[in-house]
């Protein structure tokens, strides 16, 4: 199951509600149940934030070796995100070896060690690694159990008066335990407490989150819910009495305002954070809270639950974008002064076995009036980290609505953010791709040529936007390529590249979904043909204007962004920009203009770090646009060939290879130039055409 996440509105608190069916569940087995109610409540942002929380299910198996009945725990594994993981997703472990493992426990400074027994707990050999938080299921007698981020209750726990707020609200029914790193020595702390007070629905665990249980997994998932609740209920009420964080002191912009200074403020700071992919996000809540009276001070507090901080970092940078425009060394200065305070907090903070300083540069950037921007290494981490920060705002609002927000000592905060354990998470994540980190744009989109060469630079990890006149042809295109690589890397703007203001709309449209254009690929393309007497003005002017001046309208937006970072530019030409062709002219000679374009812009661009190189394709058949229309009757005509089957074979035997070029073909060498792989190269041409004498380059 795999159901969209819902969002949270501003004020007041989101109250979850139940979308448990009956009908829906009524054949599951046990394992699919718990899936079932980890879907549930991992896809709802009031119940927890993405790759937050953990759920378990205690079920009777099968030892695959004894035949004997066991009780084995399902548990959400390491890294795994509720709202949308499988049954594969869980780690199944014999639950006697668990709670068997309290006898190799040798207290608290030593409890990390405990991690390593997971493993040999493992039930029918499941390669799921078990998470840090599996003892808190396995030590607490119940056989559902849901441990969540929500909101309303991470406010209580993050709260001054949050154990009192906590008893008032459900009146003795859910305890408090005061703050404490996950691991086996909470998990018998949590056992103590409900030996202690068998009636209990749950636990709130200071400045972490709630835990709670039920006999079946509807019970449990019912039970989580009332709670949650009842905690934002009861905020809300409080929330009403006082303007949120203090009331505003920076009215936010107009909307079309804040969309344009975020195309013009995220190059920026992408540009001072490194190669990374940003995130902007102006949701209702966020401008509330970066416009504040008491913005400052609580963001200065630094966020309280591990898994907000975790993906956060402590503390967020607030810039002044009116400042900005006054004085220009001020951004790299702001930067450099986060990084100064960061550094201090590693250095303050650290233990002798403490991993290595990690980059120092902020995640999260609040502007006041503009909203919030996010930095990461990919386009889903950056958009789930400002998911996390919109979760901490509304923890602050809700806290401070009950005796004010506290945040962790900031040696409790390095402990969870430099865990060795959570370290090793890192060393595991996947060797990066060659275009991690870079932003694409790729004019003639829904082209055969253009997505063939999207794909292959999604392949490599590259965020794509797609800029194509055909709007039906590029929402194809479009759901194909969001299938393949999700939707957080691809993005399209219908685009005439004859028009100004179309090629600044896609280039805008990049810099605020992305941070910029790293790879523009001018790939926009017609065809024509007729002798020259047949040549009218008009089919001269629009190969000149998509061919030629098209490809010059990109290139210049693409200077613009990418004078001060670098970046690479490849022209789509054609072997007809090297080789005459008959009854041609007007296409021929446009491409040949768009060729020598690309060789003064290698001249112009090199100061800057900007390559610029074409790719002369050859009879590219296969999928293409062009060739389905009067093109391939005027090839045909031209060579006195036949359209169809006889005009492809002869381009694939007039080559010197033999060979039908592909639009594949063609992206390869795209990849090349777009690529470090020709870090060296620029100013040049590569032939795609399966062997041409007469194109040849020299």
């Amino acid at each position: 199951m795999d159901r969209p996440r819902t969002q949270q509105s501003a004020t007041p608190l989101s109250l979850p509600q139940s979308r448990w069916s009956r009908t829906d569940t009524a054949k599951l087995s046990e394992p699919e149940l718990l899936q079932y109610r980890s879907n549930l409540l991992g896809s709802d942002l009031a119940v927890t934030n993405f790759g937050g929380g953990n759920t378990s299910a205690k079920i009777s198996q099968t030892d695959p070796l004894t035949g004997d009945a066991v009780t084995v725990l399902w548990v959400k594994g390491s890294g795994g995100d509720l709202g949308s993981m499988k049954l594969d997703g869980f780690a199944t472990l014999y639950l006697d070896r668990l709670l068997g493992l309290e006898a190799k426990y040798r207290g608290h400074d030593r409890e990390d060690e405990m991690v390593g027994f997971l493993p040999y707990c493992t039930f029918a050999l499941n390669p799921r690694a078990a998470s840090i938080d599996t003892p808190l299921h396995a030590y607490l007698p119940y056989a559902h159990i849901d441990h969540m981020h929500p909101d309303a209750v991470i406010a209580l726990a993050a709260a001054a008066d949050g154990e009192n707020t906590t008893r008032k609200i459900f009146d003795g029914e859910v305890g408090w335990i005061g703050w404490q790193r996950p691991g086996f020595d909470l998990a018998l702390k949590l056992r103590a407490a409900v030996r202690a007070q068998p009636n209990l629905r749950g636990l709130v665990l200071a400045g972490h989150g709630l835990i709670s249980w039920g006999e079946t997994a509807e019970a449990c998932y019912e039970n989580t819910l009332d709670l949650i609740r009842r905690a934002a209920t009861f905020l809300n009420k409080r929330l009403s009495d006082a303007p949120a964080f203090g009331g505003p002191v920076v009215e936010p912009l107009p909307l079309a305002d804040r969309r344009s200074v975020a195309a013009e403020l995220l190059p920026q700071l992408r540009l001072q954070a490194g190669r990374k992919i940003g995130h902007f996000d102006d949701a209702t809540e966020v401008l509330e809270f970066v416009g504040s009276q008491d913005a400052a001070r609580l963001a200065g507090i630094g966020t309280s639950c591990p898994d907000h901080f975790l993906r956060t970092k402590i503390w967020p940078l607030a810039i002044d974008f009116a400042r900005l425009r006054d004085d220009n060394d001020y951004l790299a200065e702001s930067f450099a002064a986060y990084r100064r305070k960061y550094t201090a907090y590693y250095e303050s903070c650290k233990f002798a076995d403490s991993p290595k300083l990690r980059d120092a540069n902020p995640v999260v950037i609040l502007a006041p009036g503009i909203g919030m921007f996010t930095l990461a290494k990919d386009k889903a981490t950056a958009r789930i980290s400002a998911e996390f920060y919109r979760n901490a705002i509304n923890v602050m609002r809700g806290a401070e609505a009950i005796g004010g927000y506290v945040g962790l000592p900031d040696k409790e905060a390095f402990g969870i953010e430099y865990w060795q354990l959570e370290d090793a998470k890192l060393q595991r994540m996947p060797k990066p791709k060659s275009l991690d980190g870079s932003i694409a744009l790729v004019t003639g989109g829904a082209g055969s040529i253009g997505r063939a060469t999207a794909r292959r630079l999604l392949e490599e990890g590259a965020c794509v936007v797609l800029a194509d006149l055909d709007a039906k042809r590029l929402s194809d295109v479009e759901k194909e390529l969001v299938e393949a690589f999700t939707r957080d890397r691809v993005r399209i703007a219908a685009t005439d590249v004859t028009k100004e203001e179309d090629i600044q709309a896609a280039f805008d449209l990049a810099a605020r979904e992305y941070g910029g254009v790293d790879i523009m690929v001018a790939n926009a393309g017609i065809a024509s043909a007729a002798p020259i007497e047949e040549t009218t003005r008009e089919i001269w002017h629009r190969n000149y204007s998509v061919l030629a001046e098209g490809y010059f309208l990109a290139a210049r937006s693409a200077f613009t962004l990418m004078k001060k970072s670098g970046g690479s530019i490849v022209f789509v030409g054609s072997k007809n920009a090297l080789a005459a062709t008959p009854n041609a002219s007007a296409y021929a000679s446009a491409k040949a203009a768009a060729l020598h374009l690309a060789r003064c812009l290698a001249l112009e661009g090199a100061p800057h770090g900007i390559r610029v190189n074409t790719v002369n394709p050859d009879a590219v058949l296969k999928g293409s646009h062009i060739w389905d229309g009067a093109w391939r009757d005027e090839r045909a005509k031209a060579y006195g060939v036949e359209p169809g089957a006889e005009l492809e074979e002869l381009y694939r035997t007039r080559s010197l290879l033999k060979r039908e070029v592909l639009p594949e073909d063609v992206a390869e060498a795209i990849l090349f130039f777009a690529s470090d792989k020709s870090a060296k190269s620029t100013g040049n041409i590569i032939n795609v055409d399966a062997g041409n004498a007469q194109a040849f380059t020299r």
